[in-house]
């Protein structure tokens, strides 16, 4: 296995830095790539190449959305040589001391999606906890098991070979849909399922790109389309399990 860890970035580089120098002790390289950040967060991300030599940046621009910048990131660490991704997000969300959980993980079944399970304090907004809690059930309604114990956490392992693979088969999603979609349809291509604990805090004043308005909608058409695939799969899984 040869990881690397893989961070999207937008706008993120205050918070970004205490998260690269959070990341240095594992040893792994780390790829940045940033989805059409602005000047202050440009100049940031130049600084810390320059001071951190494990930290690689490339840029994708105009912005395009979580998703459409973390697939660009999987064939940028699949062309370096990379046999997996661990990825985080850049605003300082995930305890970077699960890192050695992940890797132990992936090196045990290289094979698997690693998706991180929250485990929150007192920080994370009521409102998020229940958001989160309706999003779990739908992705067990579209898988019909309980693999994904969580959908939308960010701190996940990718095993690029079978990611590749499961893009190549269908859109994953450009912005926040990205996460659940994506995980759902690593179930629905056979990829293993592992989940890792990971605490989860919610910084003060931290910086999120959740449009309601926009990513809200899209969210809810995205699980009544995984419902409707769940529904084609049906005769499949009934078939397989007949005697």
């Amino acid at each position: 296995m040869k990881p690397c860890v893989l961070i999207p970035c937008y706008d993120h580089g205050g918070p970004l830095r205490e998260v690269l120098e959070s990341l240095e002790s594992y040893g792994l390289p780390c790829l940045v790539v940033d989805d059409g950040s602005g000047p202050d967060t440009l100049a940031r991300l130049e600084l810390a190449t320059r001071e951190l030599p494990f930290v690689r940046v490339q840029r994708f621009a105009p912005n395009r959305g979580k998703g459409a910048v973390l697939c660009d990131g999987f064939r940028w660490a699949a062309g370096e040589g990379f046999t997996h991704a661990l990825c985080l997000d850049a605003d300082g969300q995930h305890d970077a001391t699960a890192v050695p959980r992940f890797l132990e993980a992936m090196r045990k079944e290289p094979e698997a999606l690693v998706l991180g399970e929250p485990i929150f304090d007192s920080s994370a907004p009521r409102s998020r906890i229940w958001a989160r809690q309706l999003s779990r059930v739908a992705i067990w309604v579209a898988t019909l098991s309980l693999e994904i114990r969580d959908p939308l956490c960010g701190m996940r392992g990718i095993p690029l070979g079978a990611t590749l693979r499961v893009l190549r088969e269908g859109d994953v999603g450009r912005r926040m849909e990205f996460d659940p979609k994506f995980a759902v349809m690593c179930v629905f291509a056979g990829v293993p399922i592992r989940n890792v604990p990971v605490r989860v805090v919610y910084p003060v004043g931290g910086l999120s790109h959740f449009d309601v308005g926009r990513d809200f909608p899209v969210m809810g058409a995205t699980y009544l389309g995984l419902w409707a695939r769940m529904l084609l799969r049906v005769p499949q899984l009934l078939r397989r399990g007949a005697p």
